[in-house]
């Protein structure tokens, strides 16, 4: 009989296209050796055009998922990703606290086609309660708009949105900075713990299949935390592996298809 692989809990919505959220985060993690368990938060009807519906479910069915998971089998590291309401984002909050380990947070506010998945009313939750649960924290550039009121248009942008997202309480912030403005033909990530800092740099693809990428690399940095690797180098792979994924991203649909989870079993 074989040892169990890292344990890796996701607490996220359902994408019925099978491009983010709960899919995307079960097929990272097969990916890079981790064994994925999911806490379904949302329902959505969703596919390569956007988001058609969304459901969110009782608290009360978050947490017996929840508790039901890490009560039996255990977990050396936990995603969150849409909460969707203030409640809901309570809810796990509470959960995290009382959980230890490794806890990466992809504050997610809207979807790759633009639609929202965050209530407004959930983003003094999100501030006060989910962000200070963080390990490290990992917001685009819209995402930190949403939650801090900066507007990042260069480097230093980037570092004055890292230092609020710390304010509210993740030992890292990743700022991602793949929606910054021009023609670079680089992508440049910055995380840091206010202390040290670690500029990413990645080649920009041109393929506009890239849908679930958030998603993706918040699930592939918990894998790289479960196996017990330091928070730079759990970024530093998480980042080649969605890297690779970006290259290899496929048309699915009429609208944006994902990225591919699966590269590296099919090079």
């Amino acid at each position: 009989m074989s040892p169990a692989p890292p344990l890796v809990l996701t607490v996220a919505g359902s994408d019925s296209g099978g491009g983010a959220g709960i899919q995307a985060d079960l097929k990272a993690m097969l990916a890079l050796g981790v064994h994925g368990m999911s806490v379904i938060t949302a329902v959505t009807a969703q596919n390569s055009r956007g988001v058609h519906g969304v459901w969110e479910l009782p608290e009360e069915a978050v947490r017996a998922q929840y508790r039901a998971v890490v009560d039996d089998i255990g977990v050396h590291a936990v995603k969150t990703g849409m909460l969707a309401t203030a409640p809901l984002v309570d809810t796990v909050a509470e959960l995290l606290a009382g959980t230890d380990a490794p806890v990466v947070v992809d504050p997610v506010g809207v979807s790759k086609h633009g639609d929202p998945l965050l209530a407004a009313t959930a983003l003094e939750s999100v501030r006060e309660r989910l962000l200070p649960t963080a390990t490290v924290a990992t917001p685009n550039l819209d995402e930190v708009t949403q939650l801090t009121g900066i507007v990042v248009e260069d480097e230093d942008g980037m570092r004055r949105a890292a230092d609020a997202i710390l304010g509210h309480g993740p030992r890292w912030a990743l700022i991602k900075g793949g929606h910054l403005p021009g023609d670079a033909a680089e992508v440049v990530d910055l995380l840091t713990d206010g202390t040290e800092e670690h500029w990413l740099y990645a080649p920009r693809y041109d393929n506009r299949h890239t849908h679930g990428t958030g998603c993706t690399l918040a699930s592939a940095v918990a894998s790289g935390l479960a196996k017990g690797l330091p928070v730079p180098k759990a970024v530093r792979e998480a980042k080649a592996y969605v890297t690779g994924a970006l290259a290899a991203g496929f048309a699915l649909g009429e609208g944006i298809g994902p990225v591919d989870h699966g590269w590296e079993l099919r090079r």
